[in-house]
């Protein structure tokens, strides 16, 4: 938003109006103005137009959803510019190159961005930092209203979950963004094949079938795929061994994992004793 507009000098004629406006309190030399100033005078406007209805400050307020002092504030103010008496925008080096700015962004229609006109004030040898610049011109420089922005895609997260979930499990709309991603990625498409492939040997327990796979992932020369390959081929014959009998280490495992959780409970605390009785009742 604009700090302000000046207004010209008022001629000897409307000497008059000014001195009323001043003697009521109202300030002539300043209008607000960009968007703030206009959401402030449609608010102004319906809070009194409610009252005119015979509306309560407190239905006014349940009405619109506001706070009871904020309807109360617009109530008072006989004139929306009020609502702004006493605000002061803090003068900053910058507002002498406002002008100029300003009518940069209206000859390109707001295409111009805070970047390309931070290289202008370069040129022109005025050097500013991006951020001081941007901050700067949220508050005094106006830009066209732009269109509502496209809505974001799916998150690298969320397209791994869809690739690395079962294919019943996704929703429709899940597996249709699913197929628009990786109809516009061919190495991400790749990537989905050997994921499901590799997903139906553990499945099924074909690992007979690993050989081929890594031959495939392979020849994809995908980084992710081609590193975990050549992971694989480093104890092949225990992989499928692994991906074909029904036979896991994986209760041993969870049965030494349970005791080395209740000798972490009980150190410094207990003795042989006790650790064998709890290990052997739990």
């Amino acid at each position: 938003m604009r700090a302000g507009t000046a207004v010209p000098p008022p001629d000897r004629e409307a000497t008059g109006t000014q001195t009323a406006d001043s003697e009521a309190g109202l300030p002539f030399t300043v209008l607000p103005t960009g968007r703030r100033a206009e959401r402030m005078r449609a608010q102004h406007a319906l809070v009194h137009g409610l009252l005119s209805e015979g509306m309560g400050l407190r239905a006014i307020a349940r009405h619109l959803g506001w706070g009871r002092h904020t309807v109360q504030r617009y109530a008072r103010a006989d004139r929306w510019q009020d609502m702004v008496t006493g605000r002061r925008t803090r003068s900053s080096r910058l507002d002498v190159h406002q002008p100029y700015l300003q009518g940069r962004i209206d000859e390109s229609d707001g295409a111009i961005t805070i970047k390309e006109l931070r290289e202008e004030l370069a040129g022109r040898g005025h050097r500013v930092p991006y951020s001081s610049l941007r901050d700067w011109a949220r508050s005094r420089l106006e830009w066209p209203d732009a269109p509502a922005p496209a809505s974001a895609g799916p998150s690298v997260r969320t397209v791994v979950g869809w690739i690395t979930r079962h294919p019943d499990t996704l929703t429709e709309d899940e597996t249709t963004q699913l197929k628009a991603v990786l109809d516009t990625c061919p190495e991400l498409d790749q990537t989905y094949r050997l994921v499901r492939d590799f997903a139906q040997m553990l499945a099924r327990r074909t690992g007979a079938d690993l050989p081929d796979w890594i031959s495939a992932a392979r020849t994809t020369r995908l980084p992710g795929i081609t590193g975990f390959a050549h992971g694989l081929t480093t104890d092949l014959e225990a992989v499928i061994a692994g991906l074909t009998v029904h036979w896991s280490s994986g209760g041993t495992e969870g049965a030494v994992n349970r005791v080395k959780k209740i000798k972490r409970q009980l150190y410094g605390r207990a003795g042989f004793e006790l650790l064998r009785k709890m290990i052997l009742l739990r």
